[in-house]
């Protein structure tokens, strides 16, 4: 198993920053894609970033293009999300998510393709 904590969250302004940390710990080499959802209120949880530990390709939601950056530090056993340009519609709670191997070429983006979860950090954004 692997078990995964998250921080980072908080209360922002538009335009603003924020970093979110996902420690991972256990059995991580068993599950090499590591992904970034997120669930505001009312709404079903959606992809946002993903990565995986063996190599540099990072996959994105188009809406967070050019915003949000996916990173790594495989000796800390830590993935990173820095969220730039921060909007109001940006505003829910982010999972950190991983996942079994088995995609060689390409990237799973279904909440149900993810079966290690961590508690979530909620990120506000304020207009």
């Amino acid at each position: 198993q692997v078990q995964l904590v998250e921080s980072g969250g908080g209360l922002v302004q538009a335009g603003g920053s924020l970093r979110l940390s996902c420690a991972a710990s256990g059995r991580t080499f068993s599950r090499p894609i590591m992904g970034w959802f997120r669930q505001a209120t009312g709404k079903e949880r959606e992809f946002v970033a993903g990565i995986k530990w063996s190599d540099q390709s990072s996959y994105y939601l188009d809406s967070v293009k050019g915003r949000f950056a996916i990173s790594r530090d495989n000796a800390k056993n830590t993935v990173y999300l820095q969220l730039n340009s921060l909007k109001p519609e940006d505003t829910a709670v982010y999972y950190c998510a991983a996942a079994s191997g088995g995609y060689r070429f390409s990237f799973p983006r279904g909440a149900n393709e993810f079966d290690s979860w961590g508690q979530g950090t909620q990120v506000t954004v304020s207009s």
